[in-house]
């Protein structure tokens, strides 16, 4: 087996989640960033994301930060349009890509 085979196999967990989000056409993930008013607002956005979408945003809730952390109570996941997700409330781009990573997508 090939290396990258075997990174891929024992990276990946064997769970099954209700939402597949799909990495685009350069490899990946469809996680972006969005700066408005100024730099004041910024704006996390998942695009892309198949099945259940408001379970992907319960889980982000729950388990991007622990409960008792200063940001767990400033996250703030909208849904729109049932297939892309906006997170507001703090520049958490790379906690979300490494969430996802860690969730095996």
């Amino acid at each position: 087996m090939s290396s990258l085979k075997q990174l891929v196999t024992a990276t990946a967990p064997a769970t099954r989640y209700p939402y597949y989000i799909r990495r685009n056409s350069r490899g990946s993930l469809p996680v972006y960033s969005d700066i408005r008013n100024g730099g004041t607002r910024y704006l996390v956005s998942i695009r892309n994301v198949q099945g259940q979408i408001n379970s992907l945003a319960n889980d982000i809730k729950q388990s991007l930060f622990t409960h008792d952390s200063k940001e767990a109570s400033r996250i703030k996941v909208q849904v729109i349009a049932q297939r892309h997700l906006v997170l507001s409330g703090g520049r958490w781009k790379n906690n979300v890509i490494n969430w996802l990573v860690s969730k095996g997508f």
